[in-house]
């Protein structure tokens, strides 16, 4: 028997919640990439400036809420998380910030091999190897993150300074 009528889509699971385990240990290896990329000198911003880059490209709405707001409270301005989709285009971001984007999203489309090779060539001159290492693994962990929203298609809640 289904859940829904033919004018409305199916009830999606929300796989967070039907597999807590499973969640929970994806949970914890967010935690272990957030400390690794602290330990290896990527800023909280840049952090969140990755989580968001990759969700803007994966279209995961509900990670973008997340990450924005945490990027607002880590002390990112508003004018670079509406610039972030250009960052190419822009002057605002440090040579860093950029290699570790430009690593982002060749870890979220890693069939473009050009990409992901100019990529690392370029991150090699400017970030540590534990930092390429780190943003990897930002980008890494997000893009799970961004598949389990979105097949849950978890909602965005409403603001919460209204």
């Amino acid at each position: 028997m289904s859940d829904h009528t033919p004018s409305s889509p199916p009830r999606r699971i929300f796989i967070d919640k039907q597999n807590p385990k499973a969640f929970h240990a994806l949970v914890q290896v967010s935690e272990a990439v957030r400390a690794t990329a602290s330990e290896a000198g990527l800023d909280r911003t840049t952090v969140e400036l990755i989580n968001i880059r990759v969700s803007q490209l994966n279209g995961c709405a509900y990670c973008l809420d997340i990450h924005t707001r945490a990027a607002l409270r880590a002390g990112e301005s508003p004018q670079r998380l509406g610039l972030l989709s250009a960052w190419r285009d822009t002057g605002l971001f440090t040579l860093s910030e950029r290699a570790a984007l430009a690593l982002a999203e060749s870890t979220t489309d890693p069939a473009n091999a050009t990409a992901q090779t100019s990529a690392y060539e370029a991150a090699r001159q400017v970030l540590t190897e534990d930092q390429i290492s780190a943003a990897i693994w930002v980008a890494v962990t997000i893009n799970a993150f961004n598949r389990v929203s979105i097949m849950s298609k978890h909602p965005v809640p409403p603001p919460h300074d209204k």
